[in-house]
């Protein structure tokens, strides 16, 4: 049976800006508030998957490199002219490249904190302002079930991620007098583009569904679905939490 979606009035409208919505997880996202009906605008380093995005679906494009916060903040105020101030935020961008402890040195691992942290923090700063102003906001930070399963093979990667968990709970205690929620949406193992290309082999798939509760592979739109519910009118009272979308994979 095909799964039927809801559809949230609440969007409709709306601002959102998204990092990172070239392709994979984000690009998901940029299409379901496309289809929602919202204002959205989103960045990338990826000039020509993003030009292509935002021809699918009418969206935003601004180009950025998200380890440049000058590039960043540049980008959003861009947007902010384009759609107008952000009443959404999702910070989806990030990068999973594998890496070996021993080979880590302090300049890849720094560069791994500015892909995969950093920005999340910057881009909050950004929009900030305007929520307050607007007494509303929703900000979504993704996060990683992969450091909660103790996967290796990524010892920077998993350290941002499990930042980001802080980083959502400290907000949403800065911002919530604001009426500004700030949540985590964790996924599993999702099949982008990219992880079927580089990653999923049969041997790993096949172990990997035997480590979920429910053995289906996580198509990246019950990513974009979970964004979807945070940032409607729906989860007016949820903030400072953790929405795991991994098939019980914990």
């Amino acid at each position: 049976m095909e799964p039927q979606f809801a559809i949230y009035p609440s969007l409709k409208g709306k601002s959102v800006y998204v990092t990172g919505g070239a392709s994979g997880i984000g690009a998901r996202i940029v299409r379901g508030f496309a289809e929602q009906g919202a204002k959205v605008g989103f960045v990338d380093f990826d000039e020509e998957g993003g030009l292509a995005m935002a021809d699918e679906t009418g969206a935003a494009f601004e180009y950025a490199d998200l380890r440049d916060i000058g590039a960043l903040q540049g980008a959003f105020a861009r947007l902010r002219d384009r759609i107008g101030a952000a009443e959404v935020l999702v910070n989806n961008a990030a990068r999973d490249d594998r890496h070996g402890w021993q080979d880590v040195t302090p300049d890849y691992w720094d560069e791994r904190m500015q892909t995969n942290l950093r920005h999340m923090f910057f881009a909050i700063q950004a929009v900030a302002p305007d929520m307050i102003a607007a007494k509303a906001g929703s900000i979504i930070n993704m996060g990683s079930n992969s450091w909660w399963e103790a996967v290796g093979g990524f010892p920077a990667y998993a350290t941002a991620k499990s930042a980001v968990h802080g980083l959502t709970r400290t907000m949403a205690r800065d911002l919530g007098a604001h009426m500004i929620r700030v949540n985590c949406v964790v996924p599993g193992w999702i099949m982008t583009e990219r992880q079927l290309e580089k990653w999923a082999t049969p041997e790993a798939l096949e172990a990997h569904k035997q480590s979920q509760c429910m053995p289906q592979l996580i198509d990246p739109v019950y990513l974009a679905r979970m964004v979807l519910f945070l940032a409607s009118d729906d989860a007016a009272m949820c903030t400072a939490s953790n929405y795991m979308v991994d098939a019980g994979s914990i």
